[in-house]
C-alpha cells in the first residue's frame, strides 16, 4: 500500500519565411489544435485535469490526435511534438538519441510529462526522456503551453505534455502495420481494442530498430566521434482494461512499458583511456496504474487513481552505471459541477520518489503532498478558469502556485483571451546529491507568467496568435564559483546552485484551412530566450521556427508534404546553421481495410546538426502497408 505522511515545511528575429507561410492560409493565426470539427469541438483534459470542451479552456493547448499521428511523417515522440507551435526539441543524433522538449524556451527539465495522468522521467536527470517512448502506444497527446504548477505541481514551467494510451470501446477492433525504410530501419505493430457487457480492453505490442549513422560528427570538439553506426532497438507493450460494473463508475487498469536499446559515442577518462568502446544506453519506462472514477449524482464525480512509475537507466561502455527512478503516485480528485458550465475541482496527490544510483552513497527519497482547487465556468461569452495548488516537499519545502485565465467571445467566432500564472522548478536528485556536485540547499525556480492572445474559428479554418513573457528566477545550474559551494576540497571544480534569471518571450502564430479534400496547417514562433544577467541567448533555443503542412485526400489517395524550418541556435560557444527539411508521404487504400503507405523523409538529403558536435539521418525512405479492421 502506498502510504504519504505530512512533512515540515530580445528583440525578436524577423521571419520572411514565416510570414509567407501565414500568407498562404485564409488567418492570420491560429491554435495548434487538430483540424477540429466547428460544430463538436474536441474535448480535453489537460487544461482542467477534468473533461473539457477545447474552446472553453483558458490556457494555450494543443491535441495532436490518433490520425494526425497516424498521418504524420514523424520518426519519433519528439519529432512529432517539435511540429507543433511552441516546441522546440534538442536531440543529440538521430532517432533513439537522448531528447529534450522546450515549451515556450523552458528547458526540458521545466516540462512534465504524464502518461495517462501518471508522471514520469527521470527524478536524477530532471526529466523525461522521451527517446524511451513509442508512437505506437498512443492515442493522443495533449500538449498545454505556459504555467502549469498550479494544476501539475513542479516543473510545469513551460508547460505540459499528456499522452493518452489506447482504450477499447465497442465491437473488436485488430489494426497491424509493419514498414521497412533506410538506414536499415524496420517497425511493427499489432493492437486489439474492442468491448462488450461492460469490459472494454486495448493492447498494443510494437518493436522497431534502426542501425542508424553515428551519432557524432567527424573532428568534435570532445574527440568522441566513432564512425561506426548508432542505431536503436525499441520494444513497447501496452494494456488498458476497465470494467463498468454499474453506469456511471469504471474501474480501470492501465500498464505500459516501453525499451529501448541505443548505441552512442562517448569517451572514458583514466585506465584504460579508450574513446572506442561499443557504449549502450538501456532505458526502461514502466507504468503501471490502478484507477477509478464514478458519477456520484448528477453533480459530483469522484476519481481516484493509484500508480506506479519505473524509469530504469543503465549506460556506459567498458564501466556502466544505473540511475533507477521509483515513483509511486496516489490521486484523489473530484469535479463538482453547479448551475450552467460552472465546476469546482478539489483534489490531493501524493508522490513518493526514490532514486538509486550507483554515484550516491545511499537510496534518496522524498515525498510530496498537494492540494488543489480549480474553478472554470462560463458566463455568457465570458468564461473564466482559477487555479490554487500548495506543495509540501520533504527535501525542499513548501510552495504554493496559482493561475487565473479569462476569455471573451468578442464575435462570432473570434475569443480573446489572458492569462497568468506562478510556476516552481524543483531541484533534481543529482542537483541535490550527486557526489562532488551536488548541494542539498538548492532551491526551487520560480517563474511568473502571463500570455494574451485571439482565437479565430469558421466552417473549415481555424486561427490564433499567442504573445506570452515568462520571468524566471533562482535558476538552477552549474556554480563555477568554488567559494559558493560547501567548503570542502572536493568542491574545487563547483557545484550545483541558483546562478542567474531567465526571461522567456515570443509569440506564437498558428492557422489551418480545409478546402475540401485539401487541407493547410502552418505556424510560426518567434522566441527571445535569454540570460536576464548575462543578455546572452540561452543554448539551443531558435529564435524563429516554422512548419508547414498540406495533405491531399481523394477516394483510395492521399498525399502529403510537411516543412520545417529552425532557426540558428547558440551551442557551446558556437552557433548552429539553420536549416530546412522537407517529408513527404501518400497512402493507398488498395482494400476497404488495407492501406499501403511510403514516405520520403529529409528528402532534400539537408545535412542537420540538432546540437554542437552530433547528427541528424540524411534522406531516408519507407514503404509500409496498414491493416485496421474496425468492427470485426
Amino acid at each position: 500500500m502506498i502510504s504519504f505522511v505530512s512533512v515540515p515545511r530580445a528583440p525578436l528575429a524577423a521571419c520572411g519565411l514565416g510570414l509567407a507561410l501565414f500568407v498562404a492560409l485564409p488567418a492570420t493565426f491560429a491554435p495548434a489544435a487538430v483540424l477540429a470539427q466547428t460544430t463538436l469541438p474536441p474535448v480535453v483534459v489537460t487544461g482542467t485535469r477534468e473533461p473539457a470542451p477545447l474552446s472553453g479552456i483558458t490556457g494555450d493547448l494543443t491535441v495532436i490526435d490518433a490520425d494526425r499521428i497516424r498521418e504524420s511523417t514523424a520518426d519519433s515522440v519528439e519529432d512529432l511534438l517539435r511540429r507543433e507551435a511552441g516546441l522546440q526539441v534538442s536531440r543529440t543524433g538521430g532517432p533513439g538519441q537522448p531528447a529534450g522538449v522546450f515549451i515556450r524556451g523552458a528547458s526540458a527539465s521545466s516540462t512534465v510529462v504524464l502518461i495517462d495522468g501518471v508522471r514520469i522521467g527521470s527524478a536524477t536527470l530532471g526529466q523525461a526522456e522521451l527517446e524511451g517512448l513509442s508512437l505506437s502506444q498512443i492515442e493522443r497527446i495533449e500538449v498545454l503551453r505556459g504555467p502549469g504548477s498550479s494544476l501539475y505541481g513542479a516543473d510545469a514551467v513551460g508547460g505540459v505534455v499528456q499522452i493518452f494510451t489506447r482504450r477499447g470501446a465497442g465491437g473488436l477492433r485488430l489494426m497491424a502495420n509493419v514498414a521497412v525504410g533506410g538506414y536499415g530501419s524496420r517497425q511493427g505493430e499489432v493492437a486489439v481494442s474492442g468491448g462488450a457487457a461492460g469490459f472494454d480492453y486495448a493492447a498494443t505490442l510494437g518493436h522497431e530498430k534502426s542501425a542508424g549513422t553515428s551519432a557524432i560528427r567527424p573532428n568534435d570538439v570532445n574527440g568522441y566521434y566513432n564512425p561506426d553506426r548508432d542505431g536503436y532497438v525499441r520494444s513497447s507493450g501496452q494494456l488498458n482494461l476497465g470494467l463498468t460494473p454499474a453506469a456511471g463508475h469504471r474501474i480501470g487498469l492501465t500498464v505500459v512499458n516501453s525499451r529501448i536499446n541505443t548505441q552512442y559515442d562517448s569517451g572514458v577518462y583514466g585506465p584504460p583511456t579508450d574513446s572506442t568502446p561499443d557504449f549502450r544506453s538501456h532505458l526502461d519506462t514502466r507504468v503501471t496504474a490502478l484507477d477509478y472514477r464514478g458519477q456520484i449524482d448528477p453533480a459530483w464525480v469522484t476519481s481516484v487513481q493509484a500508480a506506479h512509475n519505473e524509469d530504469d537507466s543503465l549506460s556506459g561502455g567498458t564501466a556502466l552505471s544505473r540511475y533507477l527512478t521509483l515513483r509511486d503516485q496516489l490521486t484523489w480528485q473530484n469535479a463538482l459541477k453547479f448551475e450552467g458550465d460552472q465546476q469546482l475541482v478539489l483534489a490531493y496527490e501524493g508522490v513518493r520518489e526514490r532514486a538509486r544510483a550507483d554515484s550516491y552513497v545511499a537510496p534518496v527519497q522524498r515525498i510530496n503532498n498537494a492540494l488543489l482547487v480549480g474553478y472554470s465556468g462560463g458566463f455568457g461569452g465570458h468564461a473564466l478558469q482559477a487555479d490554487l495548488r500548495h506543495d509540501n516537499n520533504s527535501v525542499y519545502g513548501a510552495n504554493t502556485t496559482g493561475r487565473l485565465g479569462w476569455s471573451l467571445e468578442v464575435l462570432p467566432g473570434l475569443r480573446v483571451r489572458a492569462l497568468a500564472g506562478t510556476t516552481f522548478r524543483a531541484p533534481s536528485f543529482n542537483d541535490l546529491y550527486f557526489p562532488y556536485y551536488g548541494v542539498d540547499t538548492v532551491r526551487p525556480e520560480r517563474g511568473r507568467s502571463v500570455e494574451a492572445g485571439l482565437a479565430w474559428q469558421s466552417e473549415g479554418a481555424l486561427a490564433s496568435a499567442t504573445v506570452y513573457r515568462n520571468q524566471v528566477r533562482n535558476l538552477i545550474g552549474y556554480q563555477a564559483d568554488p567559494s559558493l559551494c560547501p567548503a570542502d576540497s572536493a568542491y574545487a571544480g563547483g557545484c550545483a546552485g541558483n546562478i542567474s534569471r531567465a526571461r522567456l518571450q515570443g509569440a506564437t502564430l498558428t492557422g489551418s484551412q480545409r478546402w475540401a479534400a485539401f487541407r493547410l496547417r502552418g505556424s510560426v514562433d518567434f522566441l527571445d530566450a535569454k540570460d536576464a544577467d548575462t543578455g546572452e541567448r540561452l543554448a539551443r533555443r531558435a529564435a524563429h521556427q516554422e512548419s508547414l503542412t498540406a495533405d491531399y485526400d481523394l477516394d483510395a489517395w492521399a498525399v502529403g508534404a510537411s516543412a520545417l524550418r529552425v532557426g540558428s541556435r547558440p551551442d557551446g560557444g558556437v552557433r548552429l546553421e539553420s536549416y530546412t527539411t522537407l517529408d513527404l508521404n501518400a497512402r493507398w487504400r488498395f482494400a476497404s481495410q488495407w492501406q499501403l503507405e511510403a514516405k520520403l523523409l529529409n528528402a532534400t538529403d539537408r545535412d542537420v546538426e540538432p546540437a554542437r558536435d552530433y547528427q541528424g539521418l540524411g534522406r531516408q525512405a519507407w514503404l509500409g502497408i496498414r491493416f485496421d479492421g474496425m468492427g470485426l
